[in-house]
């Protein structure tokens, strides 16, 4: 009995065990979804039936996920447009806040318009990066400010949010703050969270973002432009971050770390070897935190072990993206948004 159990075990995996392990990506393909040349999108968040995005010029909008049409606006201040770098989502509402003086942050309101919720005006304001714990409990995150980074935390959906002072937070490095390059400086697992900096530094909250604690990673930024630009977090212990120097785009040195056990300590990877700079860096889904996709303006890249070796897929060139299902993904750039599909 033994013996046949076995037997059936070894073709029925999917009812006696877990299912084989998903082919290796060895393609991918690029259809354009939105195309113009004075747009640059660098914000997307998957939601319910939709991808919402956010980018330069007041553009804002929404990509629904059946038939990939587009739908989009223009937010108007005062005259002028903001630049958009970050968004995020409730249930009940979609989020985008700007970069530079003056910061903007604006939600769903009556009718489906964007109302604004806060704005920060002054010199140096800068913000990058957006998420949410759940329906209540949001975070942004911004350059540094008054000896610590920038963070606003909200605790009603997104109705009001407030800066938390520098007394409650690590110190920051002098210049330290996080590359608005794909959104994808937060990472939020559960009720972790974990922010990277433009240092190489990783900042931690598994409490809502009452309190804060830092850690360190080989990464030692040797420019203004050098430095870790995004991270994810496959699950609370298994993460990886990555980035470079877009001035220098293909130098590969110390520009990947993985952390598994919850980004207390970080090990290099792939150092030395391609891929150069990346500005974001998503787990595919569904493939148990050793697949990954890279993006930057060089290319697409990917690795299935992990992040320990990398090979290149396209050189179609993309500021971020985000993962649909475990093959399709929504990708944005300079210009445009597409559809990339991995085989």
């Amino acid at each position: 009995m033994k013996r046949v159990f076995g037997f059936f075990c070894l073709i029925g995996a999917m009812a006696c065990g877990e299912p084989p392990e998903a082919a290796p990506f060895h393609t991918v393909e690029v259809m354009t979804l939105l195309q113009d040349s004075s747009i640059s999108v660098r914000a997307l968040e998957p939601m319910a039936g939709s991808v919402g995005f956010a980018g330069s010029n007041g553009l804002f909008g929404s990509i629904d996920t059946r038939d990939f049409t587009v739908r989009t606006g223009r937010m108007e201040y005062k005259g002028s447009y903001p630049e958009f770098r970050a968004v995020a989502h409730t249930p009940g509402d979609f989020f985008m806040l700007s970069a530079g003086d003056p910061a903007l942050l604006y939600k769903t309101g009556g009718q489906g318009r964007m109302e604004l919720v806060y704005e920060e005006h002054g010199p140096g304001v800068f913000y990058d990066a957006m998420a949410f714990w759940d329906d209540l409990n949001g975070v942004a995150v911004g350059d540094a400010l008054g000896g610590c980074l920038s963070i606003l935390l909200t605790r009603d959906g997104g109705l009001s949010w407030n800066k938390l002072p520098c007394e409650v937070l690590p110190t920051a490095l002098e210049g330290e703050g996080a590359f608005a390059a794909s959104d994808t400086n937060i990472a939020i697992r559960g009720g972790e969270c974990w922010v990277v900096t433009s240092k190489g530094r990783i900042l931690h909250s598994s409490d809502l973002g009452h309190s804060w604690e830092v850690y360190s990673t080989p990464v030692r930024p040797e420019s203004e432009t050098y430095g870790l630009y995004s991270l994810d977090f496959y699950d609370t212990l298994t993460g990886y971050a990555i980035g470079g120097d877009y001035t220098l785009p293909e130098d590969t040195r110390a520009n990947k770390v993985a952390t598994h056990d919850g980004g207390k300590t970080w090990t290099l990877r792939a150092s030395g070897s391609a891929p150069g700079y990346r500005s974001c860096v998503q787990y595919v889904p569904g493939r148990h935190g050793r697949d990954l996709v890279a993006v930057g303006f060089m290319g697409i890249s990917y690795s299935s072990d992990g992040g320990d070796t990398w090979a290149l897929l396209s050189k179609e060139g993309f500021y971020s993206l985000r993962f649909l299902d475990d093959s399709t993904a929504i990708g944005s750039g300079k210009g445009r948004i597409s559809r990339l599909r991995f085989r």
